[in-house]
């Protein structure tokens, strides 16, 4: 049953598939929609016990029992590699599969813009990718390692929960940590690896205070991090990052991170006019002086208007990549402006 759930994915180019009790297989489409195929078995309890029991390792199903969700991968030979939540809801355990496709695409595919690339070459710092969920930050956190891979001889540590993407080396040495397999922690993996002799380390995921922390000062030691943040914007991301922590300390890590951070690309997904599937649209704010400056003085208000004015820095905001969208006539102009920032700022835009 499972192979042939996981097949359907492929066939039906789906990122993303839900099972739970009482439905069928729940598949979300390319252009982000939900679609259950119609005839489908529909799943009870069992047997979504089964799955989550086929697809788990033994230590990853007991802490599933333990903490009623966990996460891991799962790869199917001849069909490809998912990430996989396994989570306990009100009817019984739930499974949501996401596709990782086995080739790693390119930043002209992606449609990320040029200083996106110069950034990932910087020598040191903290890189940002964010956005909500499901707006492809594991994909484009994938590209920028495969693209330093490729043109930097370097030791690359990816710190993941689970790995995702799978690379190999190239120029560089790649290094790949699961959490709960290699490490027991986000903040176990990255304190180690000053240790491992790294030039980038990518953190899949900073969720708390203390990895975080350890994330601002590997870069400030003079290595890149890569990293995502749930953040919608630049702005947001900054005050994410120096609001976790107590007052006291705030200023210190403004100050800390008007020093480290190089840039936030965030980033959302916009479905294509045909409906085949969805396109990247970026916010990219450069962390210049003038930007630097608005962090270290608690300025981040300030930011947005910093970004509009970036241009000749590479900068670009959200509403002019949504704008840029509909002039191409890839997206139509009501959808980009549900996603736009500024609806203002974005219908001046597309009419020059």
């Amino acid at each position: 049953m499972l192979e042939d759930i996981l097949k359907l994915v492929v066939q039906y180019k789906a990122p993303d598939v839900h099972l739970k009790v009482g439905q069928s297989p729940i598949f979300r489409l390319p252009n982000g929609d939900l679609f259950a195929v119609e005839g489908s078995q529909v799943l009870d309890a069992a047997s979504i016990e089964d799955i989550a029991k086929k697809i788990t390792s033994e230590s990853a199903y007991a802490k599933f029992k333990q903490n009623k969700q966990v996460d891991c991968a799962y790869s199917l030979s001849g069909v490809g590699r998912f990430r996989v939540n396994v989570y306990q809801e009100k009817d019984g355990a739930a499974i949501a599969f996401r596709l990782i496709p086995e080739n790693i695409p390119s930043f002209d595919k992606l449609g990320i813009p040029e200083v996106v690339a110069k950034m990932a070459m910087r020598p040191r710092g903290l890189l940002l990718v964010t956005g909500p969920t499901g707006s492809g930050k594991s994909t484009t956190l994938a590209s920028l390692v495969d693209f330093i891979n490729e043109q930097k001889r370097s030791h690359i540590i990816t710190i993941e929960d689970p790995i995702e993407y799978v690379h190999k080396s190239k120029k560089s040495l790649v290094t790949q940590r699961e959490i709960g397999v290699h490490a027991d922690s986000f903040v176990d993996a990255i304190k180690a690896c000053l240790r491992q002799d790294p030039n980038v380390i990518m953190v899949g995921e900073m969720r708390d205070l203390e990895t975080i922390a350890a994330a601002i000062t590997l870069a400030e030691t003079g290595h890149l991090v890569l990293a995502t943040l749930h953040t919608q914007d630049a702005a947001q991301s900054v005050d994410r990052m120096i609001d976790v922590f107590p007052s006291y300390q705030q200023q210190q890590i403004r100050a800390q991170l008007s020093v480290s951070l190089v840039g936030v690309v965030s980033q959302t997904l916009v479905p294509v006019k045909d409906g085949t599937g969805r396109v990247m649209a970026a916010e990219i704010m450069v962390a210049n002086d003038a930007v630097k400056n608005c962090i270290k003085e608690g300025n981040t208000h300030q930011i947005y208007s910093m970004i509009q004015i970036g241009r000749e820095d590479g900068m670009q905001a959200l509403d002019a990549s949504l704008a840029n969208l509909v002039r191409a006539g890839i997206v139509d102009t009501d959808v980009a402006a549900g996603k736009a920032h500024d609806l203002m700022e974005f219908n001046n835009l597309i009419k020059n």
